[in-house]
């Protein structure tokens, strides 16, 4: 297995071996161990595979996506392998699986829906959606804190505050990529969203990440409509239960408004040490 200090310098989260098969760059090295990966790409990476199958069938708006981590993801070799359950006129679904060294890490269902225009009411209740609080233009850069240490993550994407601030509780954050996230391609408006939608528990923490772990086993994607554009906003707030659960939510934006929601399950544990 490739280890992270020889992938330097990538200019993608990933590259491509073959139809199913990735390696890994130090891009998508998370915060909380230098040899596994933020799960954001390996997200994207899955839900590439998944627009892919759905591509044939003629379905192209990704309507959720949810993926169970079932084991940390380390940073090297992955394959993707993309299951279609079931297809009928209007909507398909799909199941994966992402495997790193001979073992499944990751476990996914998808559905994916045939796009075809609907004119709506003007005067329908709750529209026009809501914006995010501030476009990217107007919103300051800022910097993941476990940044700068080596090549992460925190190096993948540009992020601007449209309110609030990182780990400081609610706070809503415009995530862009900087690279792509398979060498060669741009990355679809679907695959820019898991990107950044996992992201969610850390950007909105209400516990100092020193002492305490809150990590997601999941995160579930949902989509009212195609994303438009290279910027996405996590408005995204994080909430304790009294017996180590906890769970994450995040509405998501493009500059065009409200796209959908996500949300992250989490184990909250006392740091040992």
């Amino acid at each position: 297995m490739t280890r992270p200090q020889e992938l330097s310098a990538p200019s993608a989260a990933y590259a491509a071996l073959d139809a199913r098969s990735f390696r890994a760059s130090a891009l998508t090295r998370g915060p909380r161990d230098p040899g596994h990966q933020h799960a954001g790409p390996p997200i994207a990476l899955v839900c590439r595979a998944v627009e892919q199958a759905a591509h044939e069938h003629g379905l192209t708006h990704v309507a959720r996506l949810t993926a169970n981590l079932l084991r940390p993801v380390p940073i090297g070799d992955v394959v993707v392998e993309v299951m279609t359950d079931y297809v009928g006129r209007n909507a398909g679904h799909f199941s994966a699986h992402l495997l790193a060294g001979g073992k499944e890490v990751a476990r996914f269902t998808a559905l994916v829906q045939r796009e075809s225009a609907a004119k709506l009411p003007a005067d329908l209740p709750g529209h026009p959606l809501p914006m995010a609080p501030r476009t990217p233009e107007e919103s300051p850069v800022v910097t993941f804190p476990f940044a700068g240490a080596q090549l992460c993550y925190a190096d993948l994407v540009e992020t601007r505050a449209a309110q609030g601030m990182f780990w400081k509780g609610p706070c809503a954050i415009w995530f862009r990529q900087r690279h792509p996230l398979v060498e060669g391609e741009t990355p679809s408006p679907y695959q820019r969203v898991p990107v950044a939608a996992d992201s969610g528990n850390g950007i909105s923490g209400v516990l100092d990440y020193r002492r305490h772990s809150f990590v997601n086993s999941d995160l579930t994607i949902n989509l009212l409509r195609r994303p438009v554009g290279e910027w996405i906003c996590l408005d995204a707030r994080t909430a304790l239960g009294p017996d180590g659960g906890g769970l994450a939510e995040s509405a998501l934006y493009d500059v065009q408004g409200f796209i959908g929601r996500a949300t992250q399950s989490l184990a909250v544990r006392l740091r040992s040490g």
